[in-house]
């Protein structure tokens, strides 16, 4: 049987795991707000038809910030519909997912559920369908004190302090054909500079991200990310990635190796940002905000477009997530640890029913899908610096990736507390023995060590008549001896690992 290595050394650091890692996204789409976070009348809503249970589910996930409104959604949003008293909003249509917009749930709202939620939010503007005025009124709107005409309508709406809200999105994929309001990469970055310039004078503490390519596959991805940049580097703090790998085609093998494409998506995004700053003489090292990424069986989505008229809240890509998802969703978090120093922002596409960890029925319960498990042991376990890994792994052959290693980690290192988490995906359809090396860091002793296995049952959901059949299980805890220690990944699993000072 094959094995791995791995050493870890806590002098080898990449930065700090940033909270803002762990973001999620509600969109107004399918049932993500109508049916998911919000119900009214449902059992389980409190008196302003927030759903409790999902609110629960989305303290126990630990998502730390949330992208609100969207999405294709927001470049054809009117934002100051969904103000005020709830009977005068205007019903619209949502030309992006061809859907009824009642504005039942709007800023005020989301606002509402975030703050019981415990989750930051980060909001979009349009800047498809609308501009630089629109954009300045709904952040006067959110942000400013009061004494002017949108910061006391604020008011009246009863909320009386501002909402303060950091991170704000210029817009949404506006790269892509399929955006209403698309735009050229000069058209859209001279846009995205303009309305910065003038939201930063309205605020000066916010963080503003620019829209990067809707994925890298798009053709003309860096060299859009370029020309945005040339316009707006100066002026924003974050340029954006998106990414949705497709199962679809039943390539299994290439599936699992879906971080391979998010690592090179990274790695050259930083390579092009950095280009703009060198041609610029600018000193700042610009972010990512990875604000939407997931697995997603995207060649379900036209049919479910195609099937019907313009409705309420219809179902929408509701995808049943697999065990295999829930690995690839653990090493997609992985890659993302592993460029902390890079990716400040990351956002899971979505919270709730669609393409998300949660699921609902309405007027009925609420459960974890696969996808869930993973995401919720990252977050918690996550804290402290992330530690550079390099691991010795037998490698595999892929369709789509070539040959990539059987094994992808990282380790994350608590000074506070000394513990250590090491996060382990075995791509292979064997078990893989990985023999560790922690002498770097002297008495460590084994605290858990939990995997989510697909290997004996890869197409296995989570369902409301199962909502338990993929959970992480507990495997014998390994004891270190000399620093040094041997743990057997299960075939097709994600795994985290956690040691800490002998004694405490």
């Amino acid at each position: 049987m094959r094995t791995a290595q791995l050493t870890i050394d806590p002098a080898f650091s990449i930065g700090p795991a940033d909270r803002r890692l762990f973001g999620s996204f509600v969109e107004h789409m399918g049932r993500c707000v109508y049916g998911g976070i919000y119900e009214p009348g449902h059992p389980n809503a409190d008196s302003r038809g927030l759903r409790r249970d999902v609110l629960e589910l989305t303290r126990e996930l630990g998502v730390s910030v949330v992208r609100y409104p969207g999405g294709n959604f927001v470049s054809g949003y009117r934002w100051e519909d969904g103000v005020g008293p709830v009977g005068d909003r205007p019903r619209r249509l949502d030309l992006a997912w061809k859907t009824i917009e009642t504005n039942a749930f709007g800023l005020d709202e989301f606002m509402t559920w975030a703050a019981e939620a415990g989750v930051e939010p980060m909001m979009a503007v349009n800047l498809g369908t609308r501009g630089v005025q629109e954009a300045l009124d709904l952040l006067e709107y959110a942000n400013h004190p009061g004494g002017t005409a949108l910061s006391d309508l604020r008011r009246k709406h009863g909320a009386e302090d501002p909402y303060g809200v950091q991170l704000w999105c210029l817009g949404n994929e506006m790269d892509g054909p399929w955006q209403v309001g698309h735009k050229t990469a000069d058209e859209y970055g001279r846009l995205a500079a303009e309305a910065a310039r003038a939201m930063k004078m309205i605020d000066p503490s916010i963080s503003l991200v620019a829209c990067g390519s809707s994925n890298r596959r798009m053709p003309t991805f860096a060299a859009w990310e370029a020309t945005v940049l040339e316009h707006t580097y100066e002026h924003v703090d974050y340029i954006s990635a998106h990414t949705y790998y497709d199962p679809s085609d039943g390539d299994q093998a290439s599936i699992l190796a879906s971080a391979v494409d998010m690592d090179n998506f990274i790695t050259e995004v930083v390579a092009t940002a950095d280009h703009v700053a060198a041609k610029q003489r600018q000193k700042r090292k610009l972010k990512i905000s990875f604000d939407e990424w997931n697995v997603w069986y995207e060649s379900r989505l036209q049919a479910d477009l195609d099937r019907r008229g313009w409705v309420e809240a219809p179902a929408l890509i509701e995808d049943d997530f697999t065990a295999v998802d829930a690995v690839v969703v653990g090493d997609l978090l992985i890659t993302l640890l592993r460029h902390a120093d890079r990716v400040g922002v990351a956002a899971q596409a979505q919270l709730a029913n669609v393409i998300a960890p949660i699921r609902t029925r309405n007027g009925g319960p609420a459960w974890r899908q696969s996808i869930f498990h993973p995401f919720a042991l990252t977050a918690r376990y996550a804290r402290g610096t992330v530690l550079r890994t390099e691991p010795v792994s037998p490698r595999y052959d892929t369709k789509r990736y070539g040959d990539v290693p059987v094994l992808d980690t990282v380790a994350v290192h608590d000074e506070e507390t000394g513990e250590l988490t090491v996060f382990a995906v075995n791509r292979g359809s064997e078990d893989l023995p990985l023999d560790l090396d922690l002498r770097g860091l002297p008495g460590m002793s084994g605290l858990s060590f939990q995997s989510i296995a697909a290997g004996s049952d890869p197409s296995a959901t989570n369902t409301e008549a199962e909502p338990d059949r993929v959970t992480p299980r507990e495997l014998p805890t390994p004891t270190p001896d000399g620093g040094r220690c041997t743990v057997r990944l299960p075939a097709v699993s994600w795994s985290v690992l956690r040691f800490g000072p002998t004694g405490v």
